[in-house]
């Protein structure tokens, strides 16, 4: 027999056979799967998925980039193809064959209002450490995102962590099937996406619990104990059978938060994990991280890693891209610290932002840069507006902001911390000079739409180096 971890993730012949397909052509070995015609590499599969362009079109290109075979609807030229009859739906075929194949996997699955791709990918970081994992990367967590993330698990893996979305009512629960996790975790609920929702967050409580619905027999119903509508999650737990394990910092939770201290290299954290007392350091300094490590640590119990190696990897994981990163930015008139919060934002991540820039050491002023906050329905103006009491709370000195929403939150500013304010992120941008000072601590946030990228780009390229 060969050793399993030599074999291709797929042959043409296995992908035909788990989608209902017809190979036309050779049979291939298949290392590796994507979507996208400008990701391609050697050997990859090809999903000519239809969106805003069709993916048939790319097929060509595909080829020549040295793609072994695409899926398609249609014959198309350039190499072998699996021709099925909707390639969204082999996608999903493909993906739960992946599963079925490595029956031994322990699965977990990770939604929530905030903090879902950063505790995802923290979990991942425990269970490379203790085996070899898989997982979802970027913000893969829809209806294309999930079923991908499975179909590229490698036959070998031990443990896997999927990352799950939602833009609408009735998405988390059918992509939590399509896992079967026997973890799941719903790091907080908060109002975002509330403009789907008629009754607002319990809508979005009830959608976030929902990805306990995919729990296998005796899964862990992993939630966050602290939010207003944490008995809606508890409830659905039971509902569906699985054990419950809460997290927080008010109340009996099986993991809660006693203390935190943040310091130049981090945080260290105080923590009670089911009556016991821990101890441990992490490399992530923003307040929010307490509730989160501790979602992580349930998460990789659950899931079979001992502590020590979740403490490690927790110890040793750093900021994602627009998620927390900090730099040092040499600037001609003089060094300041940026910190990129710019990948997304809403109500909740904004008051721990503020809170954790508000307990930042700082020579100069803590200076705060935020660009509308999206898909709040009718009670943007109020939330938007809300922030200025958390950024007095905070104690900020100064708010630069842009877009139409964050005026209402600058005109609720006393004069003494309104900064720049304009229309668009990129007129902000253009005067990013004059957005921070010597010895400032600079954090910029907003709605990836609303693009706050464009201005943390504009105040890192100040850097002299």
């Amino acid at each position: 027999m060969p050793d399993p971890a030599s074999r291709p993730l797929w042959t043409a012949a296995e992908i035909a056979a788990a989608t209902g397909g017809v190979l036309s052509g050779p049979d291939a070995a298949v290392t590796g799967v994507t979507y996208n015609s400008r990701e391609i590499a050697p050997g990859d599969l090809f999903l000519a998925l239809k969106g805003a362009r069709d993916g048939h079109e790319f097929a060509g290109a595909a080829f020549q980039s040295g793609a072994a075979l695409t899926l398609v609807e249609r014959p198309v030229e350039g190499g072998p193809f699996v021709q099925v009859a909707d390639t969204l739906s082999a996608l999903e075929a493909l993906g739960a064959a992946a599963r079925d194949r490595s029956p031994g996997v322990k699965r977990g699955a990770v939604t929530g209002s905030v903090g879902k791709t950063s505790v995802t990918q923290a979990i991942r970081a425990g269970l490379d450490l203790a085996g070899p994992a898989h997982g979802s990367i970027k913000s893969y967590n829809n209806h294309i995102g999930v079923p991908l993330t499975l179909a590229r698990m490698p036959r070998e893996t031990e443990r896997a962590v999927f990352e799950i979305g939602m833009n609408a009512p009735g998405e988390i629960a059918p992509l939590s099937r399509m896992v079967r996790p026997h973890a799941a975790c719903v790091t907080t609920v908060g109002p975002v996406h509330i403009e789907a929702f008629a009754d607002g967050e319990a809508g979005v409580a009830r959608e976030k619990a929902a990805i306990f619905d995919g729990l296998v027999e005796g899964g862990v119903a992993v939630a966050n104990g602290d939010v207003a509508q944490a008995s809606v999650l508890a409830e659905h737990a039971r509902a569906v059978g699985a054990r419950l394990a809460t997290f927080g910092a008010h109340g009996a939770h099986d993991a809660r938060l006693l203390d935190f201290r943040a310091d130049a290299e981090g945080a260290a954290v105080t923590a009670e994990l089911h009556g016991r007392r821990i101890d441990y350091r992490l490399a992530q300094s923003g307040h929010h991280w307490g509730l989160n490590s501790l979602a992580v640590i349930l998460m990789l119990e659950a899931l079979d890693v001992p502590l020590d190696t979740a403490l490690e990897a927790l110890a040793g994981f750093q900021p994602l891209a627009g998620r927390g990163q900090v730099r040092m930015i040499e600037a001609p008139g003089g060094a300041f610290i940026l910190i990129d919060e710019s990948y997304n934002a809403n109500p909740l991540s904004m008051a721990a932002g503020f809170r954790t820039l508000g307990a930042r050491p700082a020579e100069g002023r803590r200076v705060v840069v935020l660009t509308d906050m999206l898909e709040l329905g009718d009670q943007s103006r109020s939330l938007h507006e809300g922030l200025a009491e958390a950024i007095d709370a905070a104690g900020l000195d100064m708010v630069h902001a842009a877009g139409p929403q964050m005026r209402w939150l600058y005109d609720a500013l006393p004069t003494s911390r309104r900064g720049v304010w304009r229309e668009t992120a990129a007129e902000l941008a253009a005067e990013a000079a004059l957005l921070a000072g010597p010895g400032d601590v600079v954090m910029v946030k907003g709605s990836n739409g609303s693009r706050a990228a464009l201005v943390a780009r504009a105040l890192a390229d100040l850097s002299l180096a």
